[in-house]
């Protein structure tokens, strides 16, 4: 019996500690996610670049401690992408084939991570950047990305959202109206509500745009 209860006891512990660094990592993804929404949506624009620079190296720390993991190389390549965006220009290239690594990298290890996120974020910027000599950019790559993305989240925000940007660019304003509302209509996400609010404000101001285009 006693050989028994020490058994008990050793696997309970290891349950413990099991579920204690999953809810660690879990917490520090969120922080990294939440500090992500402050900074694309509340800081003042001149501020985001250091923001996001700094927000690149935790994420960096959560990869290292957490190699076998997709979540924070996708949200590392969220980050640097958006930091790319806040330099904007030529010195964002670096940034945005950095983020391509990262998406692919994920990608590698699980593809549904994050409900498919990296296929939404890989295709956002296959469409959002200049195609070659000077970058990547690839309509063809973004819509196959896209399409991957909305098949394995039909009802998400983002995936909605960008699919929906994507044929705004392509100025099919029809297709881009249906996944613009398949987004206003997706369900909150879990202490997310600052980036589901941010990520709405943006949708309603494509939308004006779709609608004056349509009439």
């Amino acid at each position: 019996m006693g050989r028994y209860c020490f058994l008990s006891v050793l696997l309970m512990l290891i349950s413990l500690h099991t579920l204690a660094a999953t809810t660690d990592f879990d917490q520090q993804l969120l922080s990294i996610q939440q500090r992500w929404a402050h900074i694309n949506y509340e800081i003042p624009e001149p501020q985001r670049e250091k923001a996001f620079e700094q927000l690149a190296v935790a994420a960096e720390r959560l990869i290292q401690a957490h190699p076998d993991r997709a979540e924070p190389l996708i949200w590392k390549g969220i980050v640097v992408s958006t930091w790319a965006g806040a330099r904007g220009g030529l010195g964002a290239l670096g940034l945005v084939k950095e983020a391509r690594g990262l998406f692919e990298r994920s990608l590698r290890i699980d593809p549904q991570a994050l409900a498919g996120s990296a296929y939404t974020s890989l295709g956002s910027l296959y469409y959002q950047v200049p195609g070659w000599p000077i970058a990547f950019g690839d309509d063809k790559k973004a819509r196959e990305m896209l399409e991957q993305a909305v098949k394995i989240d039909p009802a998400g925000i983002d995936s909605n959202y960008f699919y929906g940007d994507y044929w705004l660019e392509e100025g099919d304003y029809r297709k881009a109206k249906v996944y613009f509302d398949k987004a206003m209509q997706a369900a909150p996400r879990a202490n997310r509500p600052l980036a589901d609010e941010g990520r709405r404000r943006e949708i309603l101001a494509k939308l004006e745009i779709v609608a004056k285009k349509l009439h």
